[in-house]
């Protein structure tokens, strides 16, 4: 375990000294907190976290390693991790490499040993704020600087999605979907194809007639980094493909489908990032405790003339959770049904995606 010196400095003008842990490198990047007490490894590898420093609020990290069969992309491009405890040796069977050697192969730094709590607490108060990790030597007057010119990346989108098609199928498949990758979790793929379905995984920027030659049962939006107002390509296809056929979209997809139909968005103060968020179904009074990784937020009061209804609602804050317009066969979600606690509570919403895309076939059979 490397025992580097490294230093923390927060926007807020805010020190930190630490240990050092992953990749030997500096990160100056947006600094965000998850409140999650485990899936470490399917935070740093969740593309949605790329370009981004991830504060851990629970105080142990690492103690259970990284398994080969967890990861949500194979190649994580998270900006850094910052932790109270970092724990070099794990105790798992399954585990197969530690957090810190994860860290190192693909060049993304960590310090321990840093007061998570009070950072956490800044970045509640304050909200979300870009930070520099560094070595102990950089000046406050050199790190503030180069914070302060540092400026937010639009292009999250295009550097993790896919930059040709691939395939992921099933045995006895009864539904031909294409996901729309912008930047999505191997999770949701390995969900559609419990469900039956092949999956084609295409770049996010597939022109709507693409997509249509290939004569898909249903379209999936997939989860993502950044700024949804800069994901054109998906916004622009949604347009075009609404109402043709079954549309499902996840958190960032849930976002360019509010775009594509004249709604907007908003950055939120600190985002929603964890595993307990309670989320009210409105169609069913149901309360369902969600995993949430999201800095965007659909704004409600702008959905009024858009042909979307609100579906559920975060009880937290009542920001928009989810969102449909059935008679396009459209709707989405902001959460993560795909992740725990997700499978128990929300596996309602791929066999809604299921009975849609069922419905379709009929209906084109019939006609």
């Amino acid at each position: 375990m490397a025992t580097l010196n490294r230093k923390l400095v927060m926007e807020n003008g805010s020190e930190f000294m630490g240990t050092g842990f992953g990749a030997n490198a500096e990160a100056l990047c947006e600094m965000v907190f998850n409140t999650s007490m485990v899936g470490y490894q399917e935070i740093v590898t969740d593309p949605s976290y790329t370009a981004q420093m991830v504060v851990m609020t629970y105080p142990l990290i690492g103690n259970y390693g990284v398994t080969d069969e967890d990861y949500e992309t194979r190649v994580p491009t998270m900006g850094a991790m910052v932790v109270r405890e970092y724990n070099d040796l794990p105790s798992n069977f399954r585990y197969t490499k530690t957090l810190g050697e994860l860290l190192e192969e693909n060049g993304i730094p960590g310090i321990q040993g840093v007061d998570t709590r009070k950072i956490n607490r800044m970045i509640r108060n304050e909200g979300s704020q870009r930070a520099l990790l560094c070595a102990p030597d950089v000046s406050l007057t050199e790190a503030l600087a180069r914070i302060r010119a540092y400026e937010l990346p639009h292009d999250t989108v295009s550097r993790v999605s896919c930059k040709k098609k691939w395939y992921a199928r099933t045995p006895n498949a009864g539904y031909n979907v294409v996901c729309m990758d912008c930047g999505v979790k191997l999770n949701i793929i390995r969900k559609l194809k419990s469900y039956g379905c092949n999956v084609l995984v295409v770049p996010y920027d597939t022109p709507a007639e693409t997509i249509l030659s290939v004569k898909p049962d249903g379209l999936f939006l997939s989860n993502g980094p950044g700024d949804p107002e800069d994901v054109t390509p998906v916004i622009r296809t949604v347009r075009a493909l609404r109402g043709k056929l079954p549309i499902f979209g996840i958190c960032l997809g849930h976002q360019m489908i509010a775009l594509a139909y004249g709604a907007k968005t908003y950055k939120m103060k600190f985002g929603h990032r964890g595993g307990n968020h309670p989320v009210m179904n409105l169609q069913t009074g149901k309360i369902e405790i969600t995993s949430q990784n999201h800095s965007y937020a659909v704004d409600v009061n702008s959905l009024a003339g858009t042909g979307l209804v609100l579906t559920h609602k975060n009880l937290l804050d009542n920001t928009a959770e989810g969102m449909a317009c059935p008679e396009d066969k459209l709707f989405s979600v902001q959460y993560h049904p795909e992740s725990a606690p997700g499978p128990q509570d929300s596996a309602y919403l791929f066999n809604r995606f299921i009975d849609q895309m069922a419905a379709d076939k009929e209906g084109k059979a019939h006609a």
